[in-house]
């Protein structure tokens, strides 16, 4: 019987940890993480990275393996899952892939399309244009560019949009054209656990976990960040409001409320997303018995 990679998925602060502990535990797998906000060693509260006791746990990797400054992507996030697999599955019969960034699950899952290499100067030259003429003029320019991918795109993710627009301009194609969607094969198989709650329940939950980072010290976490906020890697909810209230542009009490704003938006992207995916089997995070019975009939 092929090996198999149990992937689980779901919105930010669903409780995807805890279950991935208990579901490790019950396989004797290790924990693979494909939160690429945990990837980064510097970042702890801002990302809910797991405590030391739930490391102690059951083995984790991909949990602050990288520095803030490394350039990272998920093209290379898939060659090291693959590689590190293809490994661990000659002594272990289960992995367990925990996350919510849906393009790194998607990469190791199905792969990700052959595309050109990042230009540098013609990304510097629409970052510049994003800078001086704001997210709303790339928006146009890739609508006109490449009509397509722009009914698809979160047209909130200036990355995205940037590296469609680079595809574009590079090849003279349109960036749909170049993602085939046909997924890789891989030589174990896949079984996609998904975690929901009423969207009552899990906005209580992200609101009362933001608190709690205030608590823990995410505005002392940030502020010894300050040099590198420019850096990609820090562009991400939790801190650039943050980092916002330490320039003095908005007060402590508008930085929260924003993270949690910002917060419950980004978990409705992430169900969106993987709502897409018909392969996934949908759970509620208190279900722990009944999702490793599920996995032991298989």
């Amino acid at each position: 019987m092929k090996n198999i990679l149990i992937v689980l998925l779901g919105p930010t602060a669903i409780g995807k940890t805890n279950v991935a502990i208990h579901l490790a535990k019950a396989l004797n797998a290790e924990i693979v993480s494909a939160d690429s906000r945990q990837f980064y060693r510097e970042l702890k509260i801002g990302v809910a990275a797991p405590f030391v006791e739930e490391l102690k746990a059951v083995k984790h990797h991909f949990v602050g393996h990288l520095s803030i400054a490394e350039y990272y992507n998920v093209s290379r996030f898939e060659q090291d899952v693959l590689e590190f697999l293809n490994d661990y599955f000659k002594n272990h019969k289960y992995a367990v892939m925990v996350g919510g960034s849906g393009l790194y699950i998607d990469a190791v899952c199905e792969g990700i399309d052959e595309l050109p290499d990042p230009d540098e100067k013609l990304r510097g030259k629409l970052k510049k244009d994003l800078e001086n003429h704001g997210i709303e003029y790339l928006r146009k320019k890739l609508k006109k560019l490449d009509p397509e991918y722009y009914d698809k795109v979160d047209l909130n993710n200036p990355n995205r949009i940037l590296r469609a627009l680079e595809v574009c301009l590079m090849t003279g194609k349109t960036y749909s054209s170049l993602r085939n969607n046909q997924p890789k094969k891989r030589n174990f198989s896949i079984v996609k656990i998904g975690l929901n709650r009423s969207r009552e329940e899990l906005f209580t939950i992200i609101e009362d976990r933001v608190d709690k980072m205030i608590e823990s010290g995410l505005v002392e976490e940030v502020k010894g960040l300050e040099e590198y906020k420019n850096l990609n890697s820090l562009n991400t909810v939790g801190y650039k409001e943050i980092f916002k209230y330490l320039d003095g542009e908005w007060s402590l009490e508008k930085a929260i409320e924003k993270i949690k704003t910002h917060t419950r938006r980004y978990a409705k992207r992430q169900l969106t997303w993987f709502k897409k995916d018909e392969t996934v089997h949908w759970f509620h995070p208190d279900d722990l018995e009944e999702i490793v019975d599920f996995i032991n009939v298989l």
